[in-house]
């Protein structure tokens, strides 16, 4: 551990500069318009592989944005760990409501500001300087293989074709992935599942074109009120979800285990506090923990129809839309959970108006075994790095790629992130602690470690 901590102290500056770098490539998947600036993301996570001791280093082309592969097998017989991340990220958008440009990262009271910096390229370049130590240091114990890929925040849909034909190639013995959170650096934790994701856009429409309100108000439904009304009809007045046979396949937990859930440090006020809200929302009969980790949920990402611009324009418009995402548990699927959404949605919808169900993507909801080597190994390294015993958690978000591993290299994951549910993923100023960054780069080395050393004495 002395060694870990001082090559890191030796380095801290190199390793943030390099982030920070990493951080002003604009590598947004969802928009056509910077595909240049994606691929020379790639690129340079790539270089930077190869700069901290990688071997076979390639570029993947696939039928989106390539996967960059690397590995260091040292033996064989010993044991091998794919780790994955993701170098693309999210649309930095509304830009106006960063305190500083999204591309351009800062650092304020000791935390960096940009997009992409917690989810992933902060979580995922831990790895890389990780192994870079243990290469440096001559102390990695086991195998190691990165696959990086650059869709994940658009459903990784060309991820599935790749691994299902390089299986050969990323055989593993465990996924280890840095793309969640946990409770704190005081009150360390490990995610134990992810909720899986059905993700569609709705339309409706109403008249064949935008109408006057004047001439036309009052006789011609109005497609905006109708999309509201059918959407507000999508939850009951105890906020349960009222698609017929959503619930049926929800996998219940415990009462052991929900008490167990919710023995983890929680407070309601600085919860509400730092969202700004005066009180919450959700399910009635679940605590918020539970709501965000073991009850699924439908929420409404985005909704438009009609005038939106500056000023005034008394128009009836002909269409109005919405994007929608499920978060789902044991043991739905997201594929009959959409079918589900489609053919309600389509039932309850009025003569007087046209609805269109689109779905776009999904994936499945996975917990991850307690009882295995790789999380026992993740356990002891925490504790040692941290000088606490993780906690047990489950995340609320989804990493629909855990599931496809299982499938179809038939090894499970080990979720360990360094991040922070207040992080602001997904939203304006993301941010990523910088202790947080060098306590990943700290910790890992000793999962892979733990990790060779367990499994010696499993076999």
């Amino acid at each position: 551990m002395q060694t870990i901590k001082q090559y890191v102290e030796e380095n801290k500056q190199r390793f943030l500069d390099e982030l920070l770098e990493l951080l002003r490539f604009p590598s947004v998947s969802a928009d056509p318009s910077y595909k240049e600036d994606v691929l020379n993301t790639a690129d340079y996570v790539a270089n930077k592989l190869r700069e901290a001791g990688a071997e076979n280093v390639e570029i993947c082309p696939t039928a989106g944005y390539p996967i960059v592969f690397g590995e260091k097998i040292i033996d064989p017989s010993k044991p091998t760990v794919l780790v994955y991340g993701h170098y693309d990220v999210q649309p930095a958008d509304p830009l106006e409501l960063w305190k500083t440009p999204p591309f351009e990262p800062t650092i304020r009271d000791e935390k960096i500001f940009a997009r992409g910096a917690c989810d992933d390229k902060g979580q995922f370049y831990m790895h890389i300087k990780a192994f870079e130590l243990m290469i440096k240091s001559d102390s990695l114990p086991c195998n190691i293989k990165f696959m990086i890929e650059g869709e994940e925040e658009v459903g990784s849909s060309n991820l599935g074709l790749f691994v299902k034909a390089n299986k050969e190639r990323l055989k593993s013995d465990v996924v280890l992935i840095s793309d969640t959170s946990m409770i704190s650096l005081e009150n360390p934790s490990l995610e134990t599942g992810l909720r899986g994701l059905s993700y569609l856009e709705v339309e409706v429409t109403g008249p064949n074109r935008d109408l006057h309100s004047g001439v036309y108000g009052g006789a011609v439904a109005n497609p905006a009120t109708v999309l509201c009304q059918l959407i507000a009809s999508l939850h009951d007045t105890n906020n349960h979800i009222t698609i017929p046979g959503f619930y049926d396949d929800v996998l219940s937990l415990s009462e052991e285990e929900r008490n167990s859930l919710n023995e983890a440090p929680y407070n309601e006020d600085e919860f509400k506090n730092d969202l700004g809200v005066k009180a919450l929302w959700g399910e009635q009969g679940y605590s918020t923990i539970e709501r965000t980790g073991i009850r699924p949920t439908l929420e409404v990402n985005g909704i438009w129809g009609g005038y939106i611009g500056e000023g005034a324009k008394t128009v009836l418009p002909s269409k109005a839309s919405a994007k929608i995402s499920m978060r789902l548990v044991p043991n739905q699927q997201s594929d009959k959970i959409t079918q589900l959404f489609k053919e309600h949605f389509e039932s309850i919808a009025p003569e007087y108006v046209n609805v269109k169900v689109t779905p776009h993507h999904g994936g499945e909801p996975v917990v991850t075994p307690t009882d295995s080597v790789a999380y026992k190994a993740a356990e002891k390294a925490i504790e040692e790095s941290f000088g606490k015993k993780p906690i047990p958690t489950r995340g609320g978000g989804s990493i629909p790629i855990v599931a496809l591993f299982e499938a179809e290299l038939g090894i499970k994951t080990v979720l360990m992130g360094f991040g922070l549910d207040s992080d602001n993923l997904h939203s304006p100023n993301e941010k990523y602690d910088i202790a947080n960054y060098y306590k990943g780069i700290e910790t890992i080395p000793l999962f892979h470690k733990y990790f060779a050393e367990l499994s010696l004495e499993q076999n």
